[in-house]
């Protein structure tokens, strides 16, 4: 008897696997992001993030069961991210994942997603071949190949002719690299200096000489804030006034807490700043102040809305809610109103979405023309 009872449990287990769904007393999301390690900040604050959009989805309603978000510590470590989609896939109540932070990470364990069929949706990594590993990845943020184009022109109608490129030794800080070069040489522009460095160098002392040899118009740089604070401080220090220009993976008010007046002058892109006058940014970025008691960067911005998208998904796809569902109504997502603008997915389940020019002024992100 006991043979044949575990008998039927496994063929109950295997039947609510396949569809990817439990008995529907609840829905589940699995969110894999680093929460230690030497990037937990940023995981912190995609959970800040996604535990206001979570609680604000199941108060309103929309569905008759919760939905629950189940999270798991990736210490931005690929290994980890791998043996972590290895435990969603095989949790039946999981019908969709979000993460992870690094472009290296997500795409570790974006190899897992697709072979079992669960949709991934990242909120960060903008590796230009993340979306292309199989038809269930899809990200919420725009790519190096967006970006790289978009600093590229700004630069040239600027005047800048020649310019210097730093970025972090990853595969994300090359996307950086490749997404600009390519359309500032088509621009007709000249990039004097190229170098790649390895993320939390103490010293960029060697770089900027390097760099001011060169005699660069600006550099164009590829490195998230702590690295951005650390290189700009140095280059006040060295009386270096070469102006510089960023992605927005430098976007964060850490970046200005860091770096002190050295920051002052960056030129970036963003698709997201907490001084908006849109009604669902301000609702945002008070609910964020007054848990957490600072106001959120670009980065928990893009978790808000990748929970957002993520729940639209599921909602679309009740009451037979499965993974393979889930990943289509993914897929028909258009015009989403979020905090980092309006998101629709093409046909290769990348995000539409409007840059916007910012510089760092007085101590502040600031839009400008």
């Amino acid at each position: 008897m006991m043979k044949l009872k575990t008998a039927i449990a496994a063929g109950v287990l295997a039947a609510l696997g396949a569809t990817g769904a439990s008995a529907q007393d609840k829905i589940c999301i699995g969110y894999q992001l680093p929460l230690t390690g030497d990037t937990a900040q940023y995981g912190q604050g995609f959970r800040n993030a996604a535990e206001i959009q979570l609680e604000k989805f199941n108060a309103s309603g929309k569905l008759p069961v919760p939905v629950e978000i189940i999270y798991e510590d990736s210490r931005s470590d690929a290994k980890e991210g791998v043996t972590i989609a290895r435990k969603f896939v095989d949790n039946p109540c999981i019908v969709g994942v979000l993460g992870d932070f690094t472009s290296t990470v997500s795409m570790a364990a974006a190899q897992v997603y697709s072979r079992a069929g669960m949709p991934q949706l990242s909120q960060t990594a903008s590796h230009p071949d993340y979306t292309k590993i199989s038809e269930w990845q899809f990200r919420n943020i725009t790519t190096q190949n967006q970006e790289g184009p978009y600093n590229a022109d700004w630069m040239t109608e600027l005047g800048i002719k020649k310019v210097a490129v730093i970025a972090e030794q990853t595969d994300w800080g090359q996307s950086v690299v490749a997404g600009f070069t390519k359309q500032f040489e088509a621009d007709s522009g000249e990039v004097v200096f190229s170098e790649y460095f390895n993320r939390g160098l103490k010293d960029f002392r060697s770089v900027i000489t390097k760099i001011q040899r060169s005699e660069p118009d600006a550099v164009y740089t590829g490195y998230f804030y702590e690295d951005g604070a650390n290189f700009l401080r140095q280059m006040k220090q060295l009386g270096v006034e070469i102006p510089v220009f960023s992605t927005s993976a430098a976007y964060n008010p850490a970046l200005i807490n860091l770096g002190g007046d050295a920051v002052n002058g960056m030129k970036l892109t963003v698709t997201f700043l907490p001084t908006s006058d849109a009604e669902n940014v301000k609702e945002f970025v008070s609910e964020y102040e007054s848990r957490y008691g600072e106001a959120p960067g670009q980065f928990p911005a893009q978790a808000f809305d990748a929970v957002g998208i993520m729940l639209d998904a599921i909602v679309a796809s009740y009451p037979d809610v499965t993974r393979e569902k889930v990943r289509d109504a993914l897929a028909a997502t258009k015009d989403y109103p979020g905090v980092t603008g309006v998101t629709t997915f093409d046909e290769n389940r990348e995000p539409a979405k409007e840059l916007t020019k910012a510089e760092v002024i007085d101590g502040a992100f600031v839009g400008i023309e």
